[in-house]
C-alpha cells in the first residue's frame, strides 16, 4: 500500500513538473487569460476577425473598458487603427476588423511591456508584410533550424494541428499579414489539385488572423504537371494554362494573395530557358492574377558562371528590365548584393530600379549567423539596412522563416526575438532595434530591470561579436562547404563553380587581402549613388565595415586605429570570442530571474556558440597568416588549434539541420 502511495505521489509530482515546465512554446504571447476586461464591440458587422480582438482584450486587458468600432478615416491604412484614451475608457477604431486585431495586440503589448499607454494613431509602412518559409512537401526544411515544417501535408486537408492556430495569432500580434507556404525551390505538386485543397485548408485557418496566404511556384509547372511541351510564357497554351490554374485556386481560396517566384536560379527553371526575360516571365504570371487582385513577387536573386562579380549580377540583369514590369510584380531583392551574408553594404538595385516596385527580402534563419546554436539578435543588421534605403522607396517587406516544429518553435530561445522584430520592423522600420527587444525581453522572460537591461546589452552587441569572430572588416562567404557552419577559408571542390569558393571572396595573397570591387577592379562601386560610390571607392574614406568587401589591401594597410590591417585583424576575431565569454557570465548572472528549462537551453548554446567563435578565430587567422607571414599581436589569444587538424574537419550531418560543435568529425 505504502509502495502504491509512493508511486501515486511520484507521478503526480513529475505530471505537475512537467505542467509547469517552460519549453518556450508562448513566445511572447504569455498573458494571463483571466482578465475579464469589459470590452464593447460597435460594428454593425460582426466577422471573426473582431471577434478574435474582443476575445483577446477580454481574456489580457487589464486596463480601463474598451470600447472596439469599425468607422471609415482617410488617415488610418485599411489595416491602421487609433486608440483614444480618456474618460475613463480607452476608444478603438479601424477601417476593418484586421486594424482592430492589431490595435488589441498594440494595447496588450503595452501592458505586457509596461509602457504607457496612450492615445495614438497607427498605419503600417507597408502593406505587405510577409513570411516566406522554404518548406518542402515532405516536411524537410532548407536552411531550417526548428525540426520539421510545421506544414504536415500528409494529414492536411482533415487534420488541423492547433500550431497553425498559434502560428496565425503570433503572426498577427506583430502585424505580419502573409505567409508563402513553401519553399522557392518549389515542387510543381503544390499546385496539383490535391495540394490546393491543403492550401485551402491552411488558408481558412489564417484568415480571421489577417494572413493570406502566397504560394512559391515552379516556372515550369505546366510541363511538369501536365506535360505541355513547353512554358515559355508568350506561348498562348501555356498563358492558358497559368489563368486556368489562378481561375482553380481563387475558386478555393478568395483571398490567396499571389506568386512567389525563383526563376533562372541555381537550377531553377525560368523565362530565360525560352529566351524570354524575367519582365516577359513576371508578366504573364502577372496577367493571369490581376483580375483577381493577386501580385507576383519575381526574385532577383540570379547569378551564372561568368567573368562577372558575383555581387554585379542581379544589377546587370534586372536594372535594364527597370519600368517593363507590371504594376502587380515587385521584383524581391536580398538585401545584400551576394547572399544573406553576415554583414554586406545594401544591394545597388534599391534605388537603382526607380520604376519598379521593390521589396527586401531578409533572412530571419540564421544560415550564416550559427543556425539556431548562435545568439545573434538581427535587428541592429536589418537597421544597418533601413539606415541606408529609405523605407519609402520599398513596396513591401519579406523575411525567410525560421519557423519549425520545434517546441519552441525556433530551435534558440533567443531566435523567436528575430521572428518578432521581423514583423515589428515590417510595421514600423523606425523603431529601434534596443526598444524592440525591450519589449521582446518583458514579454518573453521577465520585466525585471536587472535581467532585461543586460540582456537587452547582449543583444545589441550580439549581430557585430558574431560579425568579428566570424568574418570582420568585410570579409564574407568563407563558411564550410554546402552547410554555412563554421569556418572553411581554405575550401577547394574540384570541379566546383569559382564563385561557391572562398577564395573567391577573400582572395588572400602574400601581397594582401580582399576584394578589389574599386574602379581598378571589378568596379561593382559603380553601381552605388555618386556619393556612397566616391565613399566606398577609395579605402580611405570606406567604412571599414565594407572595407575588405570593397578593396584588396596590403597587410600592411594602416587602419584608422593605427594598426596594421594584419593587427586589426587579429584583434576583431579575438574581440568577437571576448565578446562571446562576456555573454556567458551576463548569462549566468541572472539565473534566479527566469525559468531554469530556458536558462539551461540557453546557457548550453552559448558554451557552444563560444567554442565555435574560438573555431572561427583560430581557423581564419592560421589560414591567413599562411599568406601574411606575420606573427598574430601577444595581446591576442592564442590559438588552440592546429591548422592542419581544423583542415581534417566534416561535420558528421545528412540532411543538415543543426550542428554541435562538440560533435566535430576530424576524419576525412
Amino acid at each position: 500500500m505504502k509502495h502504491r502511495l509512493y508511486l501515486l505521489i511520484c507521478i503526480t509530482l513529475s505530471f505537475i513538473n512537467q505542467m509547469a515546465a517552460e519549453n518556450g512554446s508562448r513566445l511572447w504571447l504569455r498573458q494571463s487569460g483571466e482578465a475579464g476586461a469589459s470590452v464593447e464591440v460597435s460594428s454593425r458587422r460582426a466577422s471573426a476577425t473582431l471577434n478574435l480582438a474582443a476575445e483577446e482584450l477580454r481574456q489580457a486587458w487589464k486596463g480601463n473598458p474598451v470600447t472596439l468600432s469599425i468607422e471609415r478615416d482617410k488617415a488610418l491604412a485599411a489595416d491602421g487603427f487609433k486608440i483614444v484614451c480618456g474618460e475613463g475608457r480607452v476608444r478603438v477604431s479601424s477601417p476593418t476588423g484586421t486594424g482592430l486585431l492589431y490595435a488589441a495586440y498594440h494595447l496588450l503589448r503595452l501592458q505586457e511591456s509596461e509602457q504607457v499607454i496612450a492615445s495614438t494613431t497607427e498605419n503600417p509602412a507597408y502593406t505587405l508584410r510577409i513570411l516566406n518559409h522554404w518548406d518542402n512537401i515532405d516536411r524537410t526544411v532548407e536552411r531550417g533550424y526548428a525540426g520539421q515544417s510545421l506544414w504536415d501535408w500528409e494529414r492536411l486537408p482533415h487534420n488541423l494541428s492547433e500550431r497553425y492556430k498559434e502560428y496565425a495569432r503570433a503572426n498577427a500580434s506583430v502585424g505580419i499579414n502573409g505567409t508563402v507556404l513553401n519553399n522557392v525551390n518549389a515542387s510543381p505538386v503544390i499546385l496539383s489539385a490535391e495540394y490546393l485543397n491543403k492550401v485551402k485548408a491552411l488558408a481558412d485557418v489564417f484568415r480571421p488572423y489577417g494572413i493570406r496566404v502566397y504560394l512559391s511556384v515552379n516556372f515550369a509547372s505546366p510541363m511538369a504537371l501536365d506535360s505541355l511541351p513547353t512554358a515559355d510564357p508568350l506561348d498562348k497554351r501555356v498563358v492558358g494554362w497559368w489563368k486556368k490554374k489562378v481561375r482553380e485556386i481563387y475558386s478555393l481560396i478568395p483571398d490567396f494573395g499571389g506568386f512567389l517566384v525563383k526563376a533562372n536560379s541555381e537550377g531553377q527553371p525560368g523565362p530565360c530557358d525560352f529566351g524570354r526575360t524575367h519582365a516577359e516571365g513576371a508578366n504573364m504570371l502577372a496577367d493571369a492574377l490581376k483580375s483577381h487582385k493577386g501580385i507576383v513577387m519575381w526574385r532577383a536573386f540570379v547569378y551564372s558562371p561568368s567573368d562577372a562579380d558575383r555581387a554585379k549580377q542581379a544589377y546587370l540583369e534586372f536594372k535594364p528590365l527597370d519600368g517593363r514590369f507590371r504594376p502587380n510584380v515587385i521584383v524581391q531583392v536580398k538585401n545584400g548584393p551576394v547572399d544573406f551574408q553576415p554583414r554586406e553594404p545594401y544591394s545597388p538595385l534599391f534605388g537603382a530600379m526607380r520604376h519598379t516596385s521593390l521589396m527586401v527580402e531578409f533572412q530571419i534563419t540564421q544560415e550564416y549567423l550559427g543556425h539556431s546554436n548562435h545568439l545573434v539578435y538581427l535587428a541592429p543588421m536589418w537597421k544597418e539596412f533601413f539606415g541606408l534605403v529609405p523605407p519609402s522607396t520599398l513596396k513591401a517587406v519579406a523575411g525567410v522563416s525560421n519557423i519549425g516544429s520545434d517546441a519552441n518553435w525556433c530551435g534558440h530561445p533567443f531566435a523567436q526575438a528575430n521572428w518578432y522584430a521581423f514583423g515589428r520592423l515590417a510595421w514600423n522600420p523606425s523603431l529601434s532595434s534596443e526598444a524592440i527587444a525591450d519589449e521582446w525581453l518583458r514579454q518573453t522572460f521577465s520585466k525585471e530591470k536587472e535581467f532585461v537591461e543586460p540582456i537587452g546589452r547582449l543583444m545589441a552587441e550580439s549581430h557585430e561579436a558574431a560579425v568579428d569572430y566570424m568574418m570582420p572588416l568585410g570579409l564574407h562567404h568563407i563558411f564550410a562547404w554546402g552547410h554555412h557552419y563554421g569556418p572553411e577559408p581554405w575550401c577547394n571542390v574540384p570541379g566546383a563553380r569559382p564563385d561557391w569558393m572562398p577564395s573567391y571572396y577573400h582572395r588572400a595573397e602574400e601581397s594582401g587581402i580582399g576584394f578589389d570591387r574599386s574602379h581598378t577592379g571589378s568596379r561593382a562601386t559603380a553601381q552605388y549613388p555618386d556619393s556612397l560610390c566616391r565613399l566606398y571607392d577609395n579605402p580611405s574614406t570606406c567604412p571599414e565595415q565594407y572595407l575588405l568587401w570593397f578593396h584588396h589591401l596590403s597587410w600592411s594597410h594602416r587602419m584608422k586605429s593605427g594598426r596594421t590591417l594584419w593587427d586589426e585583424l587579429c584583434h576583431r576575431y579575438d574581440s568577437g570570442v571576448q565578446q562571446v565569454r562576456e555573454f556567458q557570465k551576463t548569462w549566468d548572472r541572472v539565473e534566479s530571474l527566469i525559468d531554469a528549462e530556458r536558462f539551461r537551453d540557453v546557457q548550453s548554446r552559448l558554451k557552444t556558440q563560444l567554442r565555435d567563435a574560438i573555431w572561427w578565430k583560430d581557423a581564419c587567422l592560421l589560414y591567413f597568416q599562411e599568406f601574411s607571414k606575420l606573427a598574430i599581436p601577444y595581446n591576442i589569444e592564442r590559438p588552440i588549434h592546429e591548422l592542419e587538424e581544423l583542415k581534417k574537419i566534416v561535420l558528421p550531418i545528412s540532411n543538415f539541420e543543426c550542428p554541435d560543435s562538440r560533435l566535430l568529425n576530424r576524419n576525412r
